[in-house]
């Protein structure tokens, strides 16, 4: 399958390194297009194999896939300015673009003819770039084929879930605005290890070696959070109090206000 990536700023460029750092996608089948050469001077010198152009034309000509990385105000001119060169009988469109529904992309896209193009909603986080995102995927019109094929890619990146497109602003609440919230937790703890004498960057490695050990507990056993907190909660013990004492500053009801004020509605 060869993917055309339309955008190569913080998102765009996450996924092409992504894809590159695979198995799924030959390097030689990444098409990479951006209106100014500097961030594809950049992936080029990463990334030799990759293939960069400033013609957005030129980048989804012999593509399987499009994946739209360009700004909300951007897509309306783009899609404008490709819809002519796509083959709706063998090319699917997705959009990464944060707030942008199926039926208003379907709406850009439609030609007029009655032809309709298959399409996506990817909304992953931008550890992709690491291959380590949480990519949530909703589609129109597709084929169970496709849908695995996406699946298998993006679950190489990380993992994927096919999921109805209303749980897509919840998705990208709890993924990708939450990687964010992920890293000041990270930044928080930091400063709180600063405060009880350790370097900066020792706290750093302590927080996120224990973030990805936190992680790993419940993926290899399936508990429940809460199970696994027990477990390190002695009674009148330095951990308990330590908990009482965040939700006594609000912890748990940041977080969710933080992921609702986030989720558009």
């Amino acid at each position: 399958m060869k993917v055309a990536i339309l955008g190569a700023g913080n998102m765009g460029g996450a996924l092409a390194r992504g894809l590159a750092r695979g198995t799924k996608i030959a390097t030689a089948d990444i098409y990479v297009s951006n209106p100014s050469p500097q961030k594809l001077e950049v992936l080029k010198s990463e990334f030799p194999e990759i293939n960069v152009t400033t013609d957005n034309c030129e980048a989804v000509a012999t593509a399987d896939l499009v994946v739209l990385a360009v700004k909300p105000w951007k897509v309306e001119e783009v899609l404008a300015e490709v819809k002519p060169k796509l083959d709706y009988s063998r090319q699917v469109v997705a959009s990464m673009v944060g707030g942008l529904d199926i039926a208003q992309l379907s709406e850009w896209l439609d030609k007029g003819d009655g032809a309709l193009l298959a399409a996506y909603l990817i909304i992953p986080n931008t550890a992709i770039a690491t291959m380590s995102s949480m990519t949530f995927i909703s589609s129109a019109r597709s084929t169970a084929e496709m849908d695995r094929l996406l699946l298998d890619v993006f679950n190489e990146l990380g993992e994927a879930m096919l999921v109805e497109e209303s749980l897509i602003p919840a998705g990208t609440s709890l993924a990708s605005c939450g990687i964010a919230y992920a890293l000041r937790y990270i930044r928080a703890a930091m400063e709180g290890g600063v405060e009880l004498g350790f370097r900066a960057d020792d706290a750093k490695r302590i927080v996120m070696q224990t973030m990805r050990g936190a992680a790993d507990i419940l993926a290899a056993g399936g508990a429940h959070p809460e199970a696994e907190i027990d477990r390190v909660t002695t009674p009148g013990g330095l951990t308990i109090k330590g908990l009482n004492a965040m939700e006594a500053a609000g912890f748990t009801h940041s977080v969710i206000e933080g992921l609702r004020a986030s989720t558009k509605r």
